[in-house]
């Protein structure tokens, strides 16, 4: 990247098991971009940077709450190729992909091969980190609540399944004032192939976070309704600020679980366990949610997927609640 001085790195801003993100400029305008790197060493990083490549690509139009994608970058040892937006699978690009990465090894074994993936800045960090920062405040959360929902509904309108929805994977920006949220973080969705309803399509790799995953998740046999499944779980956290320590990272993040003595059980798997188990909902204070809301999670949290929200009824839903919208002064 640095060969054809396009884009200049200013700092690391993440880092996981998968890639590392930069802040980085565009030099010719110098406007802030997001770069993630991934390495395509393994036949498993090779599976992610292609799965997110698909997903992005496959957007036919952008929208505000799904973060956008500039460009994709080849980098074969110093050689660096961009990739084509709207490309084709007879592409020479594409072939390049299939045969060099999917292949397991680069042209010269050797040397370095990543893929570059160049977005849109976020400049609020992440969700969880924006949240925990503040206090509680409900008019945000039904904002988060209704552009998050907007979001899903329209992944799986294109046919996309995220697969690993969580506080962590939404990032924050300012551009326009208000802060807006944007989904990320697609190296494990699924692009589904043909038209027709995306809950149709059936997924048998269980993938994702264990506090976000639904029942049916945790025993390999589900649909795109396990994306609204973790989304229940993280309105529900977001509205009465449950948290939990992950054990590796012992970071403070937002989600909802099932206490057992003093071990935390997932949701999902508690549900697996005793699919008749109510949920107390509300968890912590009656006050923080009206019934509507409580109601509207019960059928996000439902055990059986056939009787959980999908994303478009998801969306009209969110619209009605009472939750955090701002009450009118009657007129005497």
């Amino acid at each position: 990247m640095a060969t054809e001085a396009k884009y200049s790195i200013i700092r690391e801003v993440g880092r996981g098991s998968y890639g590392v993100v930069y802040e980085a400029v565009l030099n010719k305008t110098r406007s802030k971009v997001a770069v993630k790197r991934m390495h395509c060493n393994v036949p498993e990083n090779v599976e992610l940077a292609l799965q997110e490549f698909w997903a992005l690509q496959s957007i036919q139009r952008q929208h505000e709450n799904v973060i956008q994608l500039e460009e994709c970058v080849l980098q074969n040892g110093r050689a660096f190729q961009p990739l084509g937006h709207r490309f084709r699978k007879s592409d020479s690009h594409l072939l390049l992909i299939e045969t060099c990465l999917k292949g397991r090894r680069c042209m010269d074994p050797k040397a370095a091969c990543f893929l570059w993936f160049v977005m849109e800045f976020c400049d609020g960090g992440n969700m969880n980190e924006y949240l925990l920062s503040r206090g509680p405040d409900a008019q945000l959360n039904h904002s988060f609540m209704r552009q998050l929902s907007s979001a899903v509904a329209f992944l799986h309108r294109n046919q996309i399944v995220h697969r690993d929805l969580k506080a962590d994977n939404i990032l924050i920006s300012h551009k326009r004032g208000s802060p807006i949220v944007k989904v990320a973080d697609f190296g494990l969705s699924k692009v589904c192939q043909g038209k027709g309803n995306v809950n149709q399509h059936r997924f048998s790799s269980a993938c994702g976070s264990n506090f976000y995953m639904a029942p049916e998740v945790w025993e390999g046999h589900y649909t795109a309704k396990a994306d609204i499944f973790a989304l229940g779980i993280i309105f529900w956290a977001m509205a009465e600020r449950i948290t939990f320590r992950d054990g590796d990272t012992e970071k403070e993040l937002l989600g909802t679980y099932i206490c057992q003595g003093k071990e935390l059980i997932p949701l999902g798997e508690a549900l697996l366990e005793n699919p008749n188990m109510k949920l107390q909902i509300p968890l912590k204070n009656k006050k923080a949610m009206p019934a509507d809301l409580c109601e509207l999670l019960r059928d996000m949290l439902a055990f059986n997927p056939k009787e959980r929200l999908d994303a478009f009824q998801l969306e009209a839903r969110i619209r009605q609640i009472s939750y955090g919208k701002k009450r009118q002064r009657s007129l005497s």
